[in-house]
């Protein structure tokens, strides 16, 4: 690893703590925070969050996210699935609002839970 190289890393580092630390200064919940920052770590091109850290033997991504609010113990998983650019999110979606903790695959991706 370069200077450069780790410079660019740790800069990547410090916008997604940022992201979490700006929404917990505007008052938003510790849960709020961690969606953020995990999520501009799945945005940031120097990182292989939300675009899968290996290739399926197919040559795709296939990504994995988990979240996890430790006040109940409420769990939102997904694994196998392809597509969404922030993996997190639908994960939170399963947590919120169905009475699943994973699902797998195309079924992650496609289902609409209720509002």
């Amino acid at each position: 690893m370069t200077p450069t190289r780790e410079a660019g890393f740790r800069a990547a580092l410090d916008r997604a703590l940022r992201a979490g630390e700006s929404v917990l200064a505007a008052g938003g919940s510790a849960l709020d925070s961690v969606t953020e920052a995990l999520c501009a770590l799945e945005d940031e091109p120097l990182s292989n969050a939300g675009r899968g850290a290996v290739l399926t033997r197919d040559g795709r991504h296939e990504m994995d996210a988990a979240v996890m609010d430790g006040r109940d113990r409420r769990a939102g998983c997904v694994a196998g699935i392809m597509g969404p650019c922030n993996p997190v999110r639908p994960a939170r979606c399963i947590m919120e609002r169905t009475d699943h903790v994973l699902m797998v695959g195309e079924g992650a991706r496609r289902r609409r839970p209720a509002a």
